[in-house]
């Protein structure tokens, strides 16, 4: 009988672990989904913003274009090449103001100084919220590779979950002038 009732209080402890693994689990993709989220609203304010400041006239014809286009196919690109997408436009952004001229000139314009506070905002808020999406994968993926969590499948259908890798260095021309 004694045996029995140690059998049952070590099925149950098992039991017990593996419920609290699988809410760890459940609860670390539910961080990533919040994260994720964050990330790309984010991306989207960046390419929006650039985008508007692509078509407002202020900057000359070609860094226009150049930033018009990717902020443009950022918007528009598949989940599969959205990391691309992105990159190429903090590219272009930095192209367009490698040089704080290219920001004095928009910040002159009227309206410009709005609009090139929020760029910079946009634009430093893109690597933090990366930042965060990429440490919950971690996490995830540092739970998921324990073998009790294989064996019983407890990350159930869930997919594996990436870390959004991209170029996300900010422009010279709009970090120089802000922190001065």
């Amino acid at each position: 009988m004694t045996t029995l009732i140690w059998i049952l209080a070590a099925l149950i402890v098992i039991g017990v672990y593996l419920s609290w693994t699988a809410g760890r689990l459940d609860r670390l993709h539910a961080r990533i989904d919040a994260a994720r989220a964050a990330l790309d609203a984010q991306l989207l304010r960046r390419a929006s913003v650039a985008q508007e400041l692509g078509t407002s006239g202020i900057l000359d014809p070609a860094a226009s274009i150049v930033l018009y286009q990717a902020a443009h196919e950022a918007r528009q690109a598949e989940e599969d090449q959205r990391e691309v997408a992105e990159s190429a436009l903090s590219q272009a952004l930095r192209a367009v103001f490698d040089e704080a001229e290219q920001a004095d000139a928009v910040r002159e314009a009227p309206g410009g100084e709005q609009t090139l506070a929020e760029l910079t905002a946009a634009v430093r808020r893109v690597p933090m919220a990366r930042r965060f999406h990429n440490d919950a994968v971690r996490a995830a993926r540092a739970v998921r590779r324990h073998r009790v969590v294989r064996w019983f499948r407890l990350a159930g259908h869930a997919p594996f979950p990436l870390a959004f890798e991209m170029d996300d260095e900010a422009p010279v021309g709009l970090t120089e002038r802000t922190a001065a």
